[in-house]
């Protein structure tokens, strides 16, 4: 019931402010964004965030699904990550960058140096901040972590390819020419900016 309440409430949102963005949101499987609650699951959602770096999604998910049976249940931690070789990294299709970001990930979580347990009480450019200590984690990884683990509905990546290319077929190429241009689009959205992505990349899924 509530995520149902939620909808409706995005939608109306979008009814008034974006009939554009409304349109799509009608027209595809919306589901409300729920956070999740235990930091112990942050850890192996950060890998696959790093795992997702500039990849398609198929492409993403296949590393993924390799990633993971290297750990017994399919489940990776800090301790078992670091016991793991580079080279064993390296073999499920990562880039060294990435393995090496997994790593250091692993090694900072490890160490306590990410407040995982603090991330629900902390702002999303707080979250951003706590992120950016790990190697090869940048503003566009902590955003879809934003997004999709933490459950934040004010989110909009201006770095995302898919967002800009979702942006040009829903709106043309002279509204959207400069993050400008963009930014002004995306204030009516606010405070669901998050679910104007999900829009978003379902008009550019649907298109390919």
């Amino acid at each position: 019931m509530i995520s149902t309440s939620k909808i409706e409430k995005v939608k109306e949102h979008f009814r008034s402010r974006d009939g554009k963005i409304f349109s799509v949101l009608e027209g595809m499987g919306l589901e409300a964004l729920m956070p999740q609650e235990d930091p112990g699951r942050y850890f192996a959602k950060l890998c696959r965030e790093i795992i997702g770096q500039q990849l398609a999604g198929r492409a993403a998910d296949a590393i993924a699904g390799r990633f993971v049976k290297l750990f017994p249940k399919a489940t990776p931690t800090p301790r078992r990550v670091m016991a793991c070789s580079e080279d064993a990294l390296r073999r499920t299709g990562m880039s060294w960058a990435k393995v090496r970001s997994v790593r250091d990930l692993a090694l900072k979580t490890a160490k306590g140096e990410l407040a995982f347990e603090k991330f629900s009480q902390l702002d999303d450019e707080a979250v951003i901040a706590e992120l950016a200590k790990v190697r090869g984690i940048g503003r566009w990884t902590a955003e879809m972590f934003l997004v999709f683990t933490l459950g934040r509905e004010d989110v909009f990546s201006h770095g995302d390819l898919g967002l800009r290319k979702g942006l040009v077929r829903l709106y043309g190429k002279s509204r959207t020419r400069t993050r400008e241009h963009v930014g002004r689009i995306a204030a009516a959205w606010s405070p669901y900016r998050s679910y104007a992505c999900l829009a978003l990349w379902h008009i550019n899924d649907s298109q390919k």
